[in-house]
């Protein structure tokens, strides 16, 4: 046995299997070993620019046991080795840990891109991710195509890897199947409630869930209902993300608007970038300043337009408003949309409480003509707040068509804006109709009306054509017929609205909620109702979630991000049943941080 060593290692550096031929196979196992462990350290060595030469040299004299401490003779390839010598052996215990780390062969993969989609979520939850997309799609894309080639699933190591992978190629507009959470489709509760940061991973991931998809449901729920338990377990900042993203979570939300606190959360991690910090902080105080101004102009128009004392009974809430174009697009380079777009949803607010609560029946119904027809001599008898109103969207409209003019589209675009606010203003005299009947239209019969009334598909048009994409096939994608992207952002803004306002409004005449004329179709008690209602407003969540992955192909990113962005504000607006834009005071707090107190760099 000895003699057989001394070959095999007096011979190694030569690198020539034929000195041990005659040997068993282990030996010849032990050789080629070695032999692949120094050609990779060659490879790597020529990879960073090093002397392959010199370390290969290295790692073979290393090896070589020193001839002169050997007592026996070498052999050469042509002798035989001896049969009767006897093996001793060491009873060693076996291998207690057997294939565990085989699951770790693609660890180069998953620690690579783990802390590259790591960086990219920090990059989108510090809202600076604008700087960064096309680097971000690169590396999106890459991962994507590497992705392709491995079998991947859940194991104890990559939970959050996996979940954070396909919540960023959903977000991307990747397909990607759900059973990549587990090859034979279960959820296992074990493996996930072992990991905090992966529970929270897939509960973020399961947000972007389509109808079918019952691993992520129950996923969801799950993960819901174990983070909400264990978050006075958790480290104060921890506990705190964790929360707000029970209440609203990251697919759900403006990141921008979380920005500031995720902040506080990231410079907390040992793994910071401090330099992506500050930079996140500069950009959020430049940005901010910039937002003034916009708001500033817009309450300028306001007091211009007089409106506080041509519709002294409308809410104004100028600054409460800007919420709604600052969250359809809060890039720098969109700010002549959202001036123009602040005062059209302030406009809208004038209009819901002239139908809701100031104008009679009879006003109402020549108002609606008055907008649909382009006409103000239909209103021409009626006080001076209707004048106004329709004089303001008038203007309004035509400085969209100014703005817009390089796009060549300015008569479709016209013609498609009047048809929107056709639609519009058909809504509200639709409900106005009810409540002066003191009708109750069952449930499907009311979400077709309550769409109308968010105007949706107006304010997709202005984005349309204020963002630079007024092309004839995109308008007409948006004003042909409603697409179901846009219906589904509709009534998750209105049924949330409903479950928020319903109590409030029928304290006074009103007409019919989601809830009541959901208590009438189907015979529910209120408490029924209000769950009845948040399961379509999760199911048309799934409506959007899926509609983005088959338009974006052919619909600008932006536009449809502009769409769900629409939704993403109802769910902060009336979190908590409480209105944020009725109830002004519960906005304060979230408006100075984001408006008037810049960060502490």
């Amino acid at each position: 046995m000895l003699l057989a060593v001394t070959c095999c290692t007096v011979h190694i550096p030569i690198q020539d299997i034929r000195y041990i031929e005659f040997f068993p196979e282990c030996f010849k196992i032990v050789f080629n070993a070695i032999v692949e462990c120094s050609m990779e350290i060659e490879v790597f060595r020529n990879d960073v620019g090093g002397n392959s030469n010199s370390v290969l040299q290295h790692v073979t004299q290393a090896l070589l046991i020193d001839e002169s401490s050997a007592s026996v003779p070498v052999m050469t390839s042509s002798q035989p080795v001896p049969s009767n010598s006897k093996r001793r052996s060491a009873n060693f215990a076996p291998n207690i840990w057997h294939d565990t780390f085989q699951k770790y062969a693609d660890s180069k993969f998953l620690f690579l891109n783990s802390i590259r989609l790591s960086l990219i979520d920090s990059i989108q939850r510090l809202s600076i991710s604008y700087h960064f997309e096309d680097e971000i799609d690169s590396i999106l894309v890459q991962i994507h195509n590497d992705f392709t080639n491995k079998d991947l699933t859940i194991e104890e190591r990559d939970l959050h890897f996996v979940a954070l992978l396909f919540r960023l190629f959903r977000q991307k507009g990747y397909i990607i199947s759900s059973g990549i959470y587990n090859k034979e489709g279960e959820f296992d509760e074990i493996i996930v409630v072992q990991d905090v940061e992966g529970m929270w991973s897939l509960y973020e991931a399961a947000q972007l869930r389509f109808h079918g998809e019952d691993i992520l449901e129950e996923a969801h729920e799950f993960t819901y209902n174990k983070l909400k338990s264990i978050t006075n377990q958790l480290s104060p900042s921890l506990a705190d993300q964790v929360n707000q993203s029970l209440v609203q979570s990251f697919h759900k939300a403006i990141p921008r608007m979380k920005a500031r606190s995720y902040m506080s959360f990231y410079e907390e991690s040992y793994t910071h970038d401090k330099v992506l910090l500050k930079f996140a902080k500069l950009d959020f105080n430049m940005l901010q300043k910039w937002y003034q101004k916009e708001v500033g102009s817009v309450t300028k128009w306001w007091e211009k337009l007089e409106f506080s004392k041509k519709v002294p009974y409308a809410r104004e809430r100028i600054a409460e408003l800007y919420f709604w174009p600052f969250a359809m697009n809060s890039k720098p380079k969109y700010t002549t949309f959202r001036r123009v777009v602040a005062k059209v949803t302030q406009w809208m607010t004038i209009v819901d409480d002239t139908y809701d609560v100031y104008g009679r029946i009879e006003e109402l119904e020549l108002l609606t003509q008055a907008i649909q027809r382009w006409d103000i001599s239909y209103i021409a008898s009626l006080p001076e707040c209707f004048k106004a109103i329709f004089n303001a969207i008038v203007e309004l409209v035509d400085e969209i068509i100014e703005l817009s003019a390089g796009s060549g589209e300015s008569d479709f675009l016209l013609q498609c804006l009047k048809q929107a606010l056709s639609h519009y203003a058909q809504g509200y005299i639709d409900e106005a109709r009810w409540c002066h009947e003191g009708y109750i239209p069952p449930y499907d019969e009311y979400k077709v009306v309550a769409s109308a009334t968010t105007t949706y598909q107006a304010l997709t048009i202005m984005f349309i054509a204020l963002g630079e994409f007024a092309t004839k096939e995109t308008l007409y994608w948006i004003s042909n017929n409603i697409p179901l992207i846009v219906l589904a952002s509709s009534l998750v803004t209105r049924l949330t609205n409903d479950l928020d306002s319903h109590k409030f409004e029928q304290q006074r005449e009103h007409a019919a909620s989601a809830v009541e004329c959901c208590m009438k179709q189907y015979g529910f008690s209120e408490e029924e109702a209000h769950e009845f209602i948040k399961k379509d407003i999760n199911n048309y969540w799934k409506d959007m979630n899926e509609e983005y992955l088959k338009l974006i192909e052919y619909i600008p990113r932006p536009v449809l991000d502009c769409i769900v962005n629409m939704a993403r504000i109802c769910e902060f607006l009336y979190a908590n049943f409480g209105d944020k834009i009725t109830d002004c005071a519960l906005c304060k707090d979230h408006i100075a941080p984001l408006l008037l107190d810049p960060v502490v760099v």
